[in-house]
């Protein structure tokens, strides 16, 4: 029996709908992915931090505060809410554990937004783990103690000392160690929510600390979407 002409037409309507519907999907992810490499390579648009008044502010505060950590932060902390005034600088000192790439340590976010954060992170005891391969450059201001770095091939590890910095570029790794007390001023800057699926991940395969993951994700969020409120991406 030949189909009717209505089932016929049905068919073809369908077609032309499902045709139009993957040509709709196929330019909307062209213009999305067109929108991420022009934003990608126009990042510095939006930071408001940079690595050298970062390096030379750390240092500055060392040469004022000596071994007194807790005082350099609060030098850092506050020449920087004078600098960038507004609320681009949370003042709160809201300490949260943090659990990444089997290492744990502490951290004080100091400004979170999408397309940087800053803060300080450390531990009184010592830690060890995998940096993570992320989508943004990390600036690793060494406050206290010493932070050593192993890549694949090398035979000696890096070593950075107070008042050094360790750059790990956006899309590379690195085993990383802590072997006593340390504290650093750490600064990322390129595409930031991408990186907290590692910031999370333990917690889920490891911790099970989840109020900690509710403090970090609602400081964060807090943060990143004040920051939006300003204009800052």
């Amino acid at each position: 029996m030949a189909p009717s002409k209505s089932s016929s037409s049905k068919r073809a309507a369908k077609s032309q709908s499902g045709t139009r519907n993957l040509t709709i999907l196929a330019v909307a992810l062209a213009l999305l992915t067109a929108l991420y490499y022009f934003l990608d390579s126009h990042l510095e648009w939006f930071y408001i931090f940079s690595p050298s008044h970062l390096q030379d502010l750390s240092q500055r505060a060392l040469a004022a505060h000596g071994n007194d950590t807790r005082a350099a932060v609060a030098f850092i902390v506050g020449e920087l809410s004078e600098k960038l005034p507004g609320g681009y600088v949370n003042l709160d000192e809201e300490w949260i554990f943090n659990n990444a790439g089997g290492a744990m340590g502490a951290m004080y976010i100091i400004h979170a937004s999408i397309t940087e954060y800053l803060i300080i992170f450390g531990t009184a005891i010592g830690t060890e783990g995998h940096s993570g391969r992320h989508t943004a450059d990390d600036y690793f201001y060494i406050l206290a103690g010493t932070e050593l770095a192993f890549t694949p091939g090398s035979y000696e590890p890096e070593v950075y000392p107070v008042g050094t910095v360790h750059h790990l570029k956006r899309g590379n790794v690195k085993q990383y160690k802590m072997p006593e007390a340390c504290f650093a001023l750490e600064y990322a800057r390129g595409w930031i929510p991408p990186m907290l699926g590692f910031g999370y991940a333990d917690t889920f395969t490891s911790t099970l600390d989840f109020p900690t993951l509710w403090r970090t994700t609602w400081v964060t969020g807090r943060e990143m979407v004040s920051n939006l409120a300003r204009g800052k991406m």
